[in-house]
């Protein structure tokens, strides 16, 4: 089987293109998969959390998976921050600095999921400048991707992530994805509640609605990232089942897919520009406002 992708960018054509793989693959066991990259002129790096998710799901069927024609350019990208070594290229040392590696994350490795966030993302000085208060909530946001993943995906073919910044665009784009069963389906199986795709992503976004049991808190990670990406002049991407939900300024925009993605992405665009400090409104004190 020979797949071809266009350029992948980190936008809804993009995250379109892979779904479109995932859709056309799904059925493959024990096959020879060569996915022809001449056409793809740009490759956003965070992408690679969604395309390694499709490919390892490939692997995890006995399918045999190689990346052909790939341009220059792209290599260099892929090579830098790993994802090339997974299919045979080799790791090319990133003496910019400007990657967030790929990695892949086993439902147990939530230590070394901590420990990666804090120095891959955290300790950037690409980073916003940040309360200690409202560092450690965005930290544990982007944790509760994680454990949403481990937790409400049901996924047992682990976590990807991977991320880029761009100096020349002033962005830092993140992302992680699962092949779990997705937003919609959790929604359901744990409420009742049966949502469409889109309204199962805007369910997720919105404040305390969660679907942890007990008293756990949750549901509270992607609003707070929402918040603050307005704040920022960023935007956050989510795609899940056949759901596209961006939001930028505000304001969201949503897309349905023709077909599903295999699990849930969510994927940060931080506007490095911004040279805004961020507080808590509780971490406020008096003399702060007046």
């Amino acid at each position: 089987m020979r797949p071809s992708l266009p350029e992948i960018r980190h936008t809804h054509p993009g995250f379109n293109a892979l779904v479109r793989l995932a859709a056309e693959t799904q059925a493959c066991f024990l096959e020879e998969i060569d996915i022809d990259m001449s056409r793809v002129s740009w490759f956003d790096a965070d992408m690679c959390a969604a395309f390694g998710a499709i490919l390892y799901r490939l692997g995890e069927t006995l399918n045999t998976v190689k990346l052909s024609n790939i341009r220059p350019g792209v290599e260099s990208i892929l090579s830098k921050n790993g994802f090339l070594s997974h299919y045979g290229g080799e790791k090319i040392p990133d003496r910019w600095g400007t990657t967030i590696p790929y990695q892949r994350f086993d439902v147990k490795d939530d230590r070394y999921f901590a420990d990666y966030i804090e120095h891959e993302l955290m300790n950037r000085s690409e980073i916003p400048v940040m309360s200690l208060g409202l560092q450690k909530k965005f930290r544990e946001s982007i944790f509760e991707i994680f454990s949403n993943a481990v937790l409400h995906s049901r996924t047992e073919m682990g976590i990807f992530s991977c991320g880029q910044f761009f100096p020349k665009r002033n962005r830092l784009d993140f992302s992680v994805a699962d092949l779990g069963v997705g937003i919609r389906r959790n929604i359901r199986d744990n409420t009742g509640l049966n949502l469409s795709s889109i309204e199962a992503i805007n369910w997720a976004t919105h404040g305390r609605n969660t679907t942890k049991r007990g008293s756990v808190p949750g549901g509270l990670g992607l609003k707070l990232l929402g918040e603050f990406i307005d704040l920022n002049g960023g935007c956050i991407q989510i795609v899940s089942d056949t759901g596209y939900w961006r939001r930028e300024n505000g304001t969201t925009h949503s897309m349905l897919f023709n077909h599903p993605f295999p699990g849930t992405v969510v994927s940060l665009e931080i506007n490095t520009a911004d040279t805004n400090s961020y507080i808590l409104a509780s971490e406020l004190r008096p003399e702060d406002i007046f």
